[in-house]
């Protein structure tokens, strides 16, 4: 039986260049690229080189650590180049695609239970779609959650509008959550927008309201069933059931997204069809290369890529947004209407559905990390902040686990870095202490 939530602290971020809901397939190009680096904590292990053949889902490489994890090609092709970074770390595997797509294909058991399903995902090499609390990392197929959880709606800048995109392959998100569903022994928890008309048949349905990041799962998580030092959950991104519905449908890897391109410097914003490891180039083409910010993911979390990039595994969304690479004359002692503040420092405050064009100008210089209590009006977390990122630079993982560090990702502490006077990056000492926290076991 679902439960409801109205959350009350957070904040939605109103800005132009919103996706409208119509959807162009952009052609294949001729090149595809897989990153190792989009799957965090991965040390990758090469099952490829220059010249082999490959097919849709086979293996490019695998994880060091875990080498029953393996990392599937978006296209069959010859690979092309290998492309290293400092210490010879792998950065891209390039693939010239062929003209005529073909896939291998993974005999699926016809009695569906969580060790054949284990098994099925391990050998499609899709096993990369679940990410797990603590550490916020590919989950681990040897061991066994507490619970699964899937968020149906995205509260972040600009975002994906899910029930549109969820629409569009009813049929594979039905399976995927059934799927799921067996998996987690019946423990299958989804996150539901109070507004929502999706339809969910299987599973736990709890509804969320309120501002960004009510749509966060590691939010929905916290409220709903709460990590603690010694349990382990997994989730997976909404787009990444309809993945896993479709491959045991036809036991194949169909690697395709429906991306939604946005921000202000977007002529058209619009969803679009491509294929992961896709060229971005004619995603891009018509924006200019200057003064612009490439991001793969939202403005409050996404990458900074460029307009050559590559599109990433676990990406749903494209913004583009001025740089902000310039000072202004006064800065916030000019009253303004055009600056977006969650204090009432400008009259904006007055026009809570104004929708802006920000760049990314942090508007300052890190400074002293102070208490200011801004944190805690964005975070709707029982969760201390602050002081859990002084005992992460103190390096205290006592205090750390006490301190709640288990239930978070980068993405739940992002809106207290963009409410921060300190200028303190938030995200990056929360990565730290997850890892500290994760190699002292």
């Amino acid at each position: 039986m679902g439960k409801s939530f109205r959350l009350k602290k957070g904040f939605d971020i109103q800005l132009v260049g919103e996706a409208a809901k119509e959807i162009q397939e952009i052609p294949a190009s001729e090149i595809f690229a897989v990153k190792p680096p989009d799957y965090l904590g991965v040390t990758p292990k090469l099952t490829v080189k220059v010249g082999s053949e490959v097919l849709v889902g086979d293996s490019l490489f695998y994880d060091k650590k875990r080498p029953d994890i393996n990392f599937p090609s978006p296209v069959s092709g010859e690979v092309v180049e290998i492309v290293r970074g400092a210490k010879r770390v792998v950065l891209e595997i390039r693939i010239l695609a062929d003209k005529e797509q073909k896939s291998s294909s993974v005999s699926l058991p016809s009695d569906l239970t969580p060790s054949s399903i284990k098994e099925a995902i391990l050998k499609g090499n899709l096993w990369s779609v679940f990410k797990q609390r603590p550490f916020a990392k590919i989950a681990s197929p040897e061991d066994q959650p507490k619970a699964i959880f899937v968020s149906t709606f995205n509260s972040a800048p600009l975002a994906p509008d899910l029930d549109f995109v969820i629409s569009q392959d009813q049929a594979g998100f039905d399976k995927g959550l059934e799927v799921l569903n067996i998996l987690s022994e019946g423990k299958l928890n989804i996150g539901k927008h109070a507004e929502s008309s999706l339809s969910v048949n299987v599973g736990d349905v709890h509804t969320f309201s309120g501002p960004h990041p009510a749509g966060n799962v590691g939010v929905q998580i916290h409220h709903i069933s709460p990590v603690r030092p010694g349990d382990l959950v997994w989730h997976l991104d909404a787009q990444d059931v309809i993945l896993l519905g479709k491959f045991f449908t036809d036991g194949q890897y169909h690697p395709e997204r429906i991306i939604a391109l946005t921000g202000s410097e977007v002529k058209d914003p619009k969803y679009l069809k491509l294929k992961i490891g896709q060229s971005l180039k004619p995603v891009f083409e018509g924006i200019s290369d200057e003064d612009v910010r490439y991001i793969q993911g939202n403005v409050l979390t996404g990458d900074t890529s460029h307009a050559e990039d590559f599109l990433s595994f676990y990406i749903s969304q494209l913004t583009v947004i001025p740089e902000g690479a310039h000072s202004e004359f006064l800065g916030w002692l000019l009253p303004s209407t055009s600056k977006l503040s969650l204090s009432r420092t400008f009259f904006s405050w007055l026009m809570p559905k104004k929708k802006y064009d920000l760049d990314t100008n942090t508007h300052g210089e890190e400074r002293a990390f102070v208490v200011s209590g801004q944190y805690e009006k964005v975070l709707p977390m029982n969760i201390m902040p602050v002081q859990l990122l002084k005992s992460i630079m103190a390096k205290d993982i006592e205090r750390m686990e006490a301190l709640g560090i288990h239930e978070l990702a980068e993405e739940d502490l992002a809106l207290c870095e963009f409410v921060c006077t300190s200028k303190i990056d938030v995200q990056q000492i929360l990565r730290e202490g997850l890892d500290l926290l994760e190699e002292e076991g």
